[in-house]
């Protein structure tokens, strides 16, 4: 299975950390320094998730004239803050594209999306019922997000990113899909309380940062040292580590753990903020134009809820 393209679609509307200086009295500097964010973007009144996705989606297709619109055979939309739970962001995209009669599939799990919606790829290749499949991961924070909660208020940005994925490869810069791995450490620590989401409260609320650090910490650095292991490879043989953009601390952390080099991390979470499963995907289109032919990539992620995963990719 191979990754053919990635592209990212960003609102315009930027929002510095002086913005909370003056809501809540955050200085900047102390948002900078607990989280490394100096940004984030903000969804346009009449954006939501589901445009955003379709944004992406054109992006990427106009990118990667390869993969027509009517060639695509699979849509997998991942997100936690949907604008419709029914008609969801695949549907949308579904619709926008016009192609009729093809699986179309919803996930949700936390900020880890995106690596379960490759899995499920994974399975309709495997059974021969697909060959080129489109995923889009969108997220809409701003929409739920409570901006005078002093403690997680000022985390959330907006943005999505739409991948084409293929059963064969289709050109040089397409990226290998060696292995992914993911899992759900649901039964450890504060992990169903310590990042919730509740649609009728409308606010993204993390009490126990705390765990949240750490067990994003451990299980980020394990997973990716365990998917490195099963292909006898090392983190120096890595061009770039791609984490789940929550929080510089949690990547720094991983980065030492795993003795990797900085400039090999990649970090969007400064000008971004956290775009939940959107975050690695859009590290991921920001990085491959700088691929070169035997690169390899680890994206690992890390949750609410407390699911991880870490993908393997290597340009051949």
């Amino acid at each position: 299975m191979y990754l053919h393209h990635v592209a990212a679609y960003l609102p315009a509307t930027v929002v510095a950390n002086d913005h909370f200086t003056r809501l809540n009295g955050l200085s900047s500097d102390w948002i900078i320094e607990r989280t490394g964010i100096r940004e984030r973007r903000r969804a346009a009144p009449g954006e939501n998730a589901n445009t955003m996705a379709i944004a992406a989606t054109e992006q990427v297709l106009r990118e990667a004239p390869a993969v027509p619109a009517a060639a695509i055979d699979l849509i997998v939309g991942a997100t936690y803050t949907p604008h419709d739970t029914i008609v969801t962001l695949a549907h949308a995209v579904q619709h926008a594209l016009g192609v009729a009669d093809i699986p179309v599939v919803s996930i949700s799990s936390a900020c880890s999306s995106l690596l379960n919606a490759v899995e499920i790829v994974q399975g309709y290749f495997a059974l021969g019922k697909a060959r080129r499949a489109l995923i889009i991961t969108s997220e809409h924070n701003t929409a739920y997000n409570n901006e005078q909660d002093t403690v997680a208020g000022h985390l959330w940005g907006d943005g999505a990113a739409a991948l084409l994925l293929t059963a064969d490869k289709l050109a040089e810069t397409d990226l290998r899909i060696d292995e992914v791995i993911t899992a759900g450490a649901a039964t450890v620590g504060k992990a169903t309380t310590a990042v919730t989401l509740k649609p009728l409260d409308r606010d993204i609320v993390m009490p126990h940062g705390r765990d949240v650090f750490q067990y994003a910490c451990q299980y980020m650095t394990q997973v990716t040292e365990q998917v490195l292991k099963r292909h006898q490879l090392t983190v120096q043989d890595l061009a770039y580590l791609i984490p789940h953009q929550a929080n510089k601390r949690i990547s720094d952390v991983v980065l030492r753990n795993t003795g990797l080099a900085p400039e090999r991390l990649v970090s969007n979470v400064e000008r971004l903020g956290n775009t939940g499963c959107a975050g690695a995907a859009i590290g991921l289109a920001d990085t491959l134009p700088r691929l070169q032919p035997h690169d390899r990539v680890v994206v690992t992620v890390f949750g609410g809820g407390y699911s991880y995963g870490a993908m393997l990719l290597t340009r051949e």
